[in-house]
């Protein structure tokens, strides 16, 4: 065989095998591997905040003539895990004079507006939704007389919200009566460090056993800026409405699991104080060896925020 005849197919061979490599081995493209499945999971499911909103930039400028129009463009991100229907989240402007900026500006607008629904994050949008909100005026003219007008517009979103943890606990129903060496595991306080993608988040559940029942002590937080409401209060008009005491800091629940009923105190609602409220809840065990169970805590609550931003409305030169 001649030296030519050797080297084509040489070159053959090494042409198939890497047809036959690439064919058969190729590289799993980003995002379909478990860690990267895993990880993106754990971004949609923790995180302290919910709703964000923020002014774009220019969108009200600081100074505007009073024959020009007012316009203020407002970001809205669903930062949480939980989606955001039309009937679920409102925005609103206040502080101003409605006799001076007119067309509306103070009327209330739907969060989801344009978008339907403003979807929370998830494992295949770890960002979450977002869209813009305008509130325009084009009436602006100043009294007689008055020259300048500075109103400091408050910007108000409230929405509803739901929290959802599955903290993994150890029961053991013959806690006293049997040794280690029986046990797959050993009842202990389980923490919840970093929230579950909502402004409320479980922050620890103790578990103690006493008798033959399962105690569970399950701390609740505020963790973002803003203040929880009743999840009775009207969002629509929450900027303006008159909320009292009963509309503040109520964060309603339900606790499940899989082993019957739980009794679990306070009953329908948690208030909470400077930020923090407990709910205790206890189970009868059966007479079994200890196990892991999840538990299934679903908190509900309105939230209200708000920033401020100041204008100054000036009277056109004539």
């Amino acid at each position: 065989m001649n030296g030519a005849l050797k080297r084509g197919l040489l070159i053959s061979v090494l042409i198939f095998s890497s047809l036959f490599l690439f064919s058969c081995g190729g590289t799993v493209p980003a995002g379909q591997t478990p860690v990267d499945t895993a990880t993106a999971l754990k971004m949609a499911n923790t995180g302290t905040q919910g709703l964000e909103i923020s002014l774009v930039t220019n969108y009200p400028p600081a100074l505007i003539y009073d024959d020009n129009e007012l316009v203020a463009l407002v970001q809205v991100n669903n930062k949480g895990n939980h989606d955001l229907k039309p009937q679920d989240c409102f925005i609103q402007v206040t502080g101003f004079d409605s006799n001076i900026v007119k067309n509306g500006f103070n009327m209330y607008h739907p969060c989801a507006e344009g978008v339907g629904t403003l979807e929370g994050k998830n494992e295949y949008n770890t960002l979450g939704g977002s869209t813009q909100i305008e509130f325009r005026s084009t009436d602006n003219r100043l009294p007689a007389g008055v020259f300048e007008y500075n109103p400091t517009l408050n910007f108000v979103a409230c929405y509803n919200y739901h929290t959802i943890a599955n903290p993994v606990v150890c029961v053991d129903p013959l806690f006293y009566q049997v040794t280690s060496q029986q046990k797959t595991c050993i009842p202990h306080d389980v923490g919840m460090g970093g929230g579950q993608a909502a402004p409320v988040g479980v922050t620890n559940v103790g578990v103690d056993m006493v008798g033959s029942k399962a105690i569970f002590e399950i701390g609740i937080q505020n963790y973002a800026v803003g203040r929880v409401l009743s999840s009775y209060a009207d969002l629509r008009n929450c900027g303006q409405a008159s909320l009292t005491y009963t509309d503040l800091d109520q964060v309603y629940y339900t606790v499940a699991w899989s082993g019957g009923p739980l009794d679990c105190k306070p009953r329908d609602f948690v208030r909470l104080v400077n930020n923090y409220g407990k709910i205790v809840c206890s189970a009868a065990l059966p007479n079994s060896a200890a196990f892991e169970t999840p538990l299934m805590i679903d908190l509900d609550y309105n939230y209200i925020q708000s920033f401020t931003k100041q204008v100054k409305i000036v009277r056109t030169p004539q």
